[in-house]
Parts: structure tokens; C-alpha cells; sequence
């Protein structure tokens, strides 16, 4: 199924803006995998590469705040792009000056993008140089921890939280080859807020095998977290959960459906087509070549596709087909509405992530019951993010989008009831001693 975007070039007109998020209150090729295409001629080559990366991005907000209580809080998810992996992959890279690939640079960059957001908490994959961000990040008030990937490569995952927001109560790191899951790694932590005791909160981040073609690792290691979430939750008192990451899959993708419906028949997929990723090549997603992925439909011979091990790796048992978690979890860009220039399928964003290889998105904030989206910031209308002919840009220090989401804990139906109590209660009005009906 190709990840298609009904849009013409003629519609579009240079209009280069200012990256603002003054608003606000507050996947690379990661493996050592072969490319699955050759260079892509972009029509749209920046020309003007000091301008054409100028881009803008608003907050929407989500329209009913009725369930939701005072105590809010952001959360951002961002795959840096590895300075390991920009120097090994400059074949993603073609469009892009080599200015913008120096991590001297893209550190500022990235640096001045998340003090714009200034998220509560951060949720960073592809970290290969922690302490240097690190060092920053401290200045403004974060605290950081960092799990590096197993193996040969250099980077992994980062969480950072403002201190005078949350304390730390639990952490858990997750190294997936302890499991036969490859090496990649995620984190668990939980937080309590500290203008709150009572509200807690379980924060979850992961950077999902890139290859494509091992589509039961992928599931395999998302079912993982996801178990492991759980049971932390459990631990404290049914915290609500969120999950930030590089999830390498995309909207119509069989794993994106595990994630959003519970459950997922593997043997209705083709596990080197689970993730969908192999449809958003940018001459495929730009309409150029009319490619599409045949529908996999081979009912006599489905098994013949998945051995033993595999279905194990992807649904925990052999002789078990269906994957399933028992999370309720629901994306908060595809909850909060955007506008057709920056959402797909599913409601999610067209793209987070644009290089010569790829156009599409992969990166998402789940959340469990117990919270609720109150906005997000939305990503970049297709048509800005195809001028600039791939990422990093000038004001974008990686191949991806920050996601930005705010979240409010939702409210009990006890705290409903004290709130309607205090809102039709009089008030004492201190400056002029009278009451207020």
C-alpha cells in the first residue's frame, strides 16, 4: 500500500518563513542494512539553501479541554540523526549542503529547536554525543539519562526532564539483544510531578530496528516495551503511559495497527512489507513512479512466509499468530486535528522524517488511558518540507521533526464534581470585601 500525497508541483510557490514556536507555554538509516532504492532525482533541489530550509510550525489545540484537569505537561519525541550516522549514510544526503551536515553545526541547531519547545520532557533517539548535549541541556534546567545501543554502533536513547517538574522515582533500561531482538535499546521511567505527588506517570522511549525486511523484530521489540510499560504501570498504582520514539513504521503499516487496535494476525502481512516503509520512497510518495505494493494475499501458502522462529520472535509464542498488548493507546497527533497540508492516513502527520531515500513518517507519541492530548505542535505543511529537498536544513538540525504534544492528566469523576462544586460556589472578593455570586 503506497503512502501516496495527492498534491501538484504548480501548486507550489516559494513563501519561505521563520521556524517559530513562540507559541508555546513552555528514521535515518540507523542501521548497517543495504538502500532499497537509488538516488532520487527532487525537481524541488533546493535552490536557494539559505532560505528554501526557513520553515514554521504552529500549536493546535485540541477543541474539548472538559476532561482534563489543571495539571499538564509536554512531552517531545526527536530523532537527532547520529553524527555516526550522518558521516556513514551520505547517500540519504544528496540534496543537503555539507555545512548542514557538520554535527558542530547541527548541534546549535538542534540546541536552539528544543530551548524553542522547551518540552518537560525529552524524549532523544539516535544520541551519539550525550555528554555534549548533555552539558547544554543541564544549563537550562534538565536532568538527563542515556542508554546506548549494544553492538558496534555509537549512539542510543536519551530521556531529559525539567527537575522543577517531575522527580524521577524508577528507571528501567531495555537492551533487546538480551532478548535475541537485535541491538537496539529503549528506556522506561517513571516520574512524579512535583507540584503533584499524586500523579504519576510512565514515560517510554525507543528507537525501533530500522530494516525493513525483519518486520517480527520490529513487533517483537514494540510488544516488549509495551509489556514492560504494563508492568510498571501496574507497580505504580496504574500510571498513565506515554510512548515517544522512532517506531520505523509507518500509518498503514501492519505495526501501526498493533499498536492502535491492541492486536495484530501476522499472517495476513508479509513481514518484509509489516512496516510499510518500503512504500515511501519520495519519487513514490510525489506521485512520480506509480508504485504500489501488491496486496499480499496468499491464503494456501501464508505460512510458507513466517518459519517457527519468526512468528515467535513477533508474537512471543510459535504456535500463536495474533500479537496483542493490552494497552489502550492512542497517537495524540491523530487525536488533535491538523489541516491536509500537514496530515495523512490516520490523521497523522504526512511526514516526519525527509531524506533522498525517504518521505514519510515514523515518528509518534502514544498514550494510555488516564491523559489526554490538549495540543500538539503541528508539523510542516508538505510542501515547505519538500523545498527544502531534504533534512537537516538550515533550521532543522535532522533528517526528522521534533514531535511536540501537551498532555493533561484526565479528570476523576470525583475532581469533576469538586470542580463544578467550586466553579457555582461564591467567592470571597478580597479587594472590595463583598461576595461573589
Amino acid at each position: 500500500m503506497a503512502c501516496h500525497i495527492n498534491f501538484s508541483f504548480s501548486e507550489f510557490k516559494f513563501n519561505p518563513h521563520t521556524f517559530n514556536t513562540s507559541s508555546s507555554s513552555s528514521s535515518s538509516s540507523s542501521s548497517s542494512s543495504p538502500s532499497y532504492t537509488r538516488r532520487w532525482f527532487n525537481p524541488l533541489r533546493r535552490r536557494n539553501s539559505d532560505n528554501s530550509s526557513e520553515i514554521q510550525r504552529h500549536w493546535i489545540e485540541a477543541p474539548n479541554h472538559s476532561i482534563s484537569s489543571p495539571q499538564r505537561f509536554t512531552v517531545a519525541s526527536y530523532n537527532i540523526l547520529a553524527d555516526r550516522n550522518a558521516q556513514q549514510h551520505s547517500d540519504l544526503y544528496l540534496n543537503v549542503p555539507s555545512r548542514y551536515i557538520s554535527w558542530d553545526r547541527r548541534k546549535n541547531v538542534i540546541s536552539n529547536e528544543l530551548f524553542g519547545l522547551d518540552p518537560h520532557i525529552l524524549c532523544l533517539q539516535e544520541v551519539d554525543k550525550y555528554v555534549e548535549l548533555s552539558d547544554i541541556l543541564v544549563k537550562a534546567g534538565y536532568i538527563g539519562t542515556y542508554k546506548r545501543r549494544t553492538g558496534d554502533t555509537a549512539d542510543g536513547c536519551a530521556m531529559f526532564w525539567k527537575a522543577d517538574k517531575f522527580r524521577l522515582l524508577e528507571e528501567e533500561n531495555i537492551q533487546f539483544k538480551d532478548i535475541g531482538l537485535c541491538d537496539n535499546v529503549a528506556q522506561l521511567l517513571v516520574f512524579e510531578m512535583c507540584e503533584s505527588e499524586s500523579r504519576r506517570l510512565i514515560v517510554g522511549n525507543i528507537h525501533v530496528l530500522y530494516n525493513p525486511n525483519r518486520g517480527e523484530v520490529k513487533l517483537g521489540q514494540i510488544r516488549f516495551l509495551l509489556s514492560r510499560a504494563q508492568a510498571l504501570s501496574e507497580k505504580w498504582g496504574s500510571a498513565p503511559i506515554v510512548l515517544a520514539g522512532d517506531f520505523n513504521s509507518t500509518p498503514q503499516s501492519g505495526i501501526y495497527k498493533f499498536l492502535s487496535s491492541s492486536e495484530l494476525n501476522i499472517l495476513l502481512y508479509d513481514r518484509k512489507e509489516l512496516s510499510g516503509q518500503k512504500s515511501c520512497r519520495p519519487a513514490q510518495v510525489l506521485g512520480e513512479k506509480k508504485e504500489t505494493v501488491r496486496p499480499f494475499i496468499l491464503p494456501d501458502g501464508l505460512l510458507k512466509c513466517w518459519t517457527d522462529e519468526e512468528v515467535k520472535v513477533a508474537t512471543g509464542d510459535s504456535e500463536r499468530y495474533l500479537a496483542v498488548h493490552s494497552l489502550k493507546l492512542n497517537s495524540s497527533y491523530a487525536t488533535v486535528n491538523g489541516s491536509t497540508s500537514t496530515r495523512g492516513f490516520n490523521g497523522e502527520p504526512l511526514a516526519t522524517s525527509y531524506h533522498s531515500k525517504f518521505l514519510g513518517t515514523v515518528d509518534y507519541l502514544w498514550y494510555s488511558e488516564g491523559i489526554v492530548p490538549t495540543r500538539v505542535l503541528d508539523t510542516v505543511p508538505i510542501g515547505d518540507l519538500v523545498r527544502t529537498g531534504g533534512l537537516p536544513s538550515k533550521r532543522m538540525g535532522s533528517d526528522h521533526l521534533a514531535l511536540v504534544s501537551e498532555f493533561s492528566f484526565s479528570v476523576t469523576n470525583n475532581e469533576s464534581a469538586e470542580m463544578v462544586a467550586a466553579a457555582a460556589s461564591p467567592r470571597l472578593c478580597i479587594e472590595t470585601g463583598n461576595l461573589e455570586s
